[in-house]
């Protein structure tokens, strides 16, 4: 299966984070990180804090989707990720955009991801590695892009 994985910090050394975990990704058990992309700069989508840096990788798993999250809420808790209100600043955010074109709707985990459409944050580095990638009952990433236009995410090189 691929997935592809979201990847966000705004607190801490944001670009070390992010190295060391697309590292921890590539070591999941059965996986392999297969392509990732630069890292953007973006301000915080609808929530305070430092700018955003971001980043998506395609990771090819036999991991199950509920497992795979698990894995990921594993890594971002090493990265001394907490949770004490919906969009706190972070240091570590890692988001299963989607897993080959699986739809899934459950009480802990939805594909492919309700908002990743809405984003620049995500679409612009996810069209980086797959330009031609649908999202399944949105549309292709491309038309995607047009509507996020006007939101600020640029590369962070």
């Amino acid at each position: 299966m691929i997935a592809w994985i979201g990847l966000g910090a705004n607190l801490g050394d944001r670009q070390s984070t992010l190295q060391a975990a697309f590292e921890a990704l590539d070591a999941l058990p059965n996986s392999h990180l297969s392509a990732r992309s630069r890292v953007w700069s973006s301000p915080p989508f609808l929530a305070d804090g430092p700018d955003y840096l971001n980043a998506v990788a395609r990771l090819h798993t036999d991991l199950a989707p509920h497992t795979l999250l698990a894995a990921l809420q594993h890594i971002e808790a090493r990265f001394g990720r907490e949770r004490p209100y919906p969009n706190a600043p972070r240091t570590l955010d890692l988001d299963l955009l989607m897993q080959d074109d699986l739809s899934l709707n459950t009480a802990t985990l939805i594909l492919p991801h309700p908002r990743m459409h809405l984003r620049a944050f995500v679409l612009r580095p996810l069209a980086e590695i797959d330009p031609d990638l649908s999202i399944p009952g949105v549309g292709p990433v491309r038309q995607c892009l047009l509507d996020v236009a006007d939101q600020s995410c640029s590369p962070a090189d």
